[in-house]
C-alpha cells in the first residue's frame, strides 16, 4: 500500500448555532418557515439541502392550501417507493401548527397495492373522492396524466419530490408532462429538490417555464451552519493504482461511521466481481467473526480489537439483503451510534436514506452525476450528537499510460475534478455582488472586517446568520431584465456547472500552459451562458458572465490563499470564509478585468499535482495537448467584439506584437477575421 493520502480540495467550517434545527411557535424550522411565506405562490420551486426538512416544509404548505386556499387535493409524486414514508401522517398540531397532516393508507400508493391491482385507478377514485392527500411514486403519476390527462388536475395541488428526476428534454416524459400543467395553468404545483443539477446537462425546466416559479433557495451552507454539533464538512479526492481495496485503508478510517458506495461492475474502477469486493473490503478491515442473526449484519474484529457491524446492502439474495435493509430502518439506528459502524452499498444509500451518524461518505469511482454526487455527499452532512466531523472522498484509478484506455481514465478524471469545483461552490456561502460606487456604504448586518467599511476601496461584508458575502467589484455590469437578476440571484451555480463540466474548458484550464485565461473567462464563458440562456440580451449575457466567472474565481483564490498562508493552514485549511476576506484584502483593487484575467482552474491543478504521482499527470497531459483546438470562427468573433470594447477604452486596437497575451488574442481573432474575408473576396 501506498503512503499518500486524500487531498481535501476544501473543507468549510460552521459555527454550529442551532438555527436550522430550531422551531418556531408553529413548530417550523428555518427553512420550512422560509417557504412557508411563500405558501400562496401557484408555481414554488423549494432548493434546498438534504435532511432541511422539505417534506414537512411541504406538508405546511399544503395543508394552507387544502384549508384557506381553495385547493381541493394535494397529489405527492416521489420517484421510489421507500421516499413515499417521507409524507406518513404527521402531529404537526402537538408542535403549535392549525392542522395535522393525514393520509389514509389506501392513498398512499407506496404501500397500497391500488384498486383492481391498477394504481391509476386508485389516482381517478382519488380524484373522485373528498379526501385530501394521495402519494405515488413518479411513474404511476406519469401513468394517471398519460391515461387520464392534465385536465382532471384543475384546481389541484401537485407536489414533485426529488425535482432533478424532470427534465425539459423532450424525452423526459414528467417534464413534458409538468410542461402541459404549467401551460394550462389551472394546477399549483410545488417542486422540491435537493440538488437542482442534472448529470446529463439538460435543463430541468425551460427558463420560459422556469421564470414563473418562484423560488425558495436554503443553501448547504446555511443548513449546516444551523446545526448544533457539525461543524466542519471536508471534500477531498485520492488517487490509486491497482486494485482499490488493496488501497481502501488509506482513506477509509474504522473509527468512522462510513458509508461505502463500491463501482458499478462496468465501471473502470470494478474489480469485476461485486461480491468479492465486499469480501476483500471486510478483509482488509479485519477478521470476519460470523453474522448477527438478529440483523444479518457482519462481525468484523479489527486489529485493535474492536468488532465492527457491517451491513451489507450489494448482497445479491434478496432475502438477506432485505433483512439487512430492515434492521438499518429500526428506530435503534437513530438513536443507537453503535447500531451499525459501515454500511456497503451499490445502488442504494443514496437518495432519500437516512443514516444520521454517518461521518464519511466514502465513493469508489466517478460518478457521471453531479446530482448523485450531492445526494451521496448529503448522507455525511445529517446533524448528530457528539458528531462534529464529516467527509466525502472520492476514490479514483490513477491514469497509466501504459493502460489501452488512458482516454476514459483521463476524462472519469476530469470530470471528478468538475464535480469537485462544483462541490465547493455548493458549500461556499452565498455571493452578492454589486459594483463599486462613490456612493456605496455598509449594509446593516454585515461584517467588513478590521476597520470596518473602508469608502475608498472595494469591500466584502459577510453576514454569519444567513451565510452570505457582500462584494463590491470594480467596473461590475449588473442585470437588468428580471430573467437576469434571478439567474444571478439564484442560478449562478447551474452555470458554474455548465462551464465547469465543458469538456475542452477544463481540458485548457487544466494542461495548456499557453492558454490565456480571459479565452476561458470570457470567450468559453460568454458562449455557455449564450446557448444557456438564448433570451437574454448582450448586456444581460454580459452581467450574468461576470457574475459567475467572480463567484467562481474567488472560491478558487479563497482556497489558494489558504493553502499557501502558513497561519491558516495551521488550521488545517478550514476557514474559507477567513481565505476569502484574506484573498480580499490582499488583493489592490477587485475589478472585473483583474477577475477575468485569472484560470480557473489553476489551484485544482496545483491540487492535482500533490495528490497524482507524476507519470500519470504526464499521461494526462499527453493526451489533452494532442488535440489542442484551433481558433474557430465563433471564437475569432467574440475575440473581434472583445478587441472592439478594448478600442474604446483604449482609443487602439489590440496589437498582435503586445507583451499582454490577451491583447495578442484578440489581434489574432481580428486578423482570423481578415483573412476569412480577404478569402472570401478572392474566391
Amino acid at each position: 500500500m501506498t503512503e499518500r493520502k486524500a487531498i481535501p480540495t476544501v473543507t468549510v467550517n460552521y459555527k454550529s448555532t442551532g438555527r436550522s434545527t430550531k422551531s418556531n411557535e408553529l413548530g417550523m424550522r428555518a427553512m420550512q418557515e422560509r417557504a412557508y411565506e411563500k405558501r400562496g405562490e401557484q408555481y414554488l420551486l423549494i432548493k434546498s439541502p438534504p435532511a432541511s426538512g422539505k417534506s414537512r416544509a411541504l406538508m405546511f404548505i399544503a395543508l394552507d392550501k387544502l384549508h384557506n386556499q381553495g385547493i381541493k387535493q394535494a397529489i405527492i409524486a416521489v420517484p421510489e417507493k421507500s421516499i413515499g414514508s417521507s409524507f406518513s401522517d404527521e402531529p404537526l398540531t402537538k408542535f403549535g401548527y392549525y392542522y395535522d397532516w393525514h393520509v389514509k393508507p389506501k392513498w398512499n400508493l407506496c404501500n397500497a397495492p391500488g384498486e383492481d391491482g391498477s394504481k391509476v385507478n386508485s389516482v381517478r377514485s382519488f380524484l373522485e373522492s373528498e379526501d385530501k392527500v394521495l402519494v405515488c411514486t413518479h411513474s404511476t403519476f406519469r401513468f394517471a396524466i398519460e391515461r387520464l390527462g392534465v385536465e382532471v388536475f384543475d384546481d389541484r395541488l401537485i407536489a414533485i419530490d426529488e425535482f432533478h428526476h424532470v427534465s425539459a428534454d423532450e424525452g423526459n416524459v414528467l417534464g413534458s408532462q409538468l410542461k402541459q400543467l404549467v401551460t394550462r395553468d389551472k394546477t399549483n404545483i410545488v417542486a422540491m429538490t435537493g440538488s437542482y443539477f442534472r448529470g446529463d446537462a439538460n435543463p430541468v425546466l425551460m427558463p420560459e417555464d422556469e421564470a414563473k416559479f418562484d423560488t425558495v433557495t436554503y443553501t448547504y451552507y446555511e443548513q449546516l451552519n444551523g446545526y448544533e454539533y457539525l461543524k466542519s464538512l471536508n471534500l477531498g479526492y485520492y488517487f490509486y493504482s491497482g486494485a482499490y481495496a488493496d488501497e481502501i485503508l488509506n482513506v477509509l478510517n474504522p473509527n468512522e461511521k462510513t458509508i461505502i458506495h463500491i463501482p458499478n461492475v462496468n465501471s473502470r474502477e470494478s474489480m469485476g466481481d461485486k461480491i468479492k469486493e465486499v469480501e476483500h473490503i471486510i478483509e482488509e478491515l479485519g477478521s470476519w467473526q460470523g453474522i448477527d442473526p438478529a440483523t444479518g449484519f457482519h462481525l468484523v474484529k479489527t486489529l485493535a480489537g474492536k468488532i465492527l457491524r457491517i451491513a451489507d446492502l450489494v448482497e445479491d439474495d434478496a432475502a438477506k439483503r432485505n433483512k439487512v435493509s430492515a434492521a438499518l430502518k429500526l428506530p435503534e439506528a437513530k438513536t443507537n451510534r453503535d447500531h451499525v459502524d459501515i454500511i456497503i452499498a451499490l445502488g442504494m444509500a443514496k437518495e432519500g436514506f437516512d443514516w444520521i451518524w454517518c461521518e464519511h461518505a466514502l465513493t469508489v469511482g466517478y460518478r457521471s452525476s453531479l446530482t448523485e454526487i450531492v445526494q451521496i455527499i448529503g448522507r455525511a452532512t445529517r446533524d448528530a450528537p457528539n458528531k462534529t466531523h464529516a467527509r466525502f472522498t472520492n476514490l479514483i484509478a490513477e491514469p497509466d499510460a501504459s493502460e489501452g484506455a488512458v482516454t476514459d481514465a483521463v476524462n472519469d478524471t476530469l470530470k471528478a475534478i468538475s464535480a469537485s469545483l462544483l462541490m465547493e461552490q455548493v458549500l461556499a456561502p452565498r455571493f452578492n455582488f454589486t459594483p463599486k460606487k462613490p456612493q456605496n456604504g455598509p449594509i446593516e448586518g454585515f461584517d467588513y472586517g478590521e476597520g470596518g467599511y473602508n469608502p475608498d476601496k472595494e469591500n466584502i461584508g459577510f453576514n454569519e446568520e444567513t451565510g452570505q458575502f457582500q462584494i463590491e467589484i470594480k467596473g461590475l455590469s449588473m442585470p437588468k431584465s428580471p430573467d437576469a437578476q434571478r439567474i444571478c440571484k439564484e442560478d449562478l451555480n447551474e452555470v458554474i456547472a455548465a462551464f465547469a463540466q465543458d469538456k475542452q474548458t477544463i481540458e485548457r484550464g487544466l494542461f495548456d500552459k499557453e492558454v490565456v485565461p480571459q479565452e476561458l473567462t470570457q470567450i468559453r464563458m460568454g458562449k455557455i451562458i449564450k446557448e444557456k440562456y438564448p433570451e437574454l440580451d448582450q448586456e444581460d449575457l454580459e452581467a450574468v458572465r461576470q457574475h459567475a466567472i467572480a463567484a467562481l474565481n474567488l472560491t478558487q483564490k479563497a482556497k489558494e490563499t489558504l493553502n499557501k498562508d502558513d497561519e491558516l493552514s495551521s488550521r488545517g485549511n478550514t476557514a474559507l470564509i477567513d481565505g476569502i476576506r484574506r484573498f480580499a484584502m490582499d488583493v489592490r483593487d477587485l475589478d472585473v478585468d483583474w477577475i477575468d484575467s485569472i484560470n480557473p482552474f489553476s489551484e485544482a491543478y496545483a491540487i492535482l499535482s500533490k495528490s497524482m504521482t507524476e507519470q500519470s499527470l504526464k499521461a494526462m497531459a499527453e493526451v489533452i495537448s494532442g488535440k489542442k483546438p484551433n481558433i474557430s470562427l465563433e471564437e475569432a468573433r467574440e475575440l473581434a467584439k472583445r478587441a472592439l470594447k478594448f478600442k474604446k477604452e483604449r482609443g487602439r486596437l489590440p496589437e498582435i506584437k503586445s507583451a499582454d497575451p490577451w491583447e495578442q488574442r484578440m489581434a489574432q481573432g481580428i486578423a482570423f477575421l481578415a483573412r476569412i474575408k480577404a478569402e472570401e473576396k478572392n474566391g
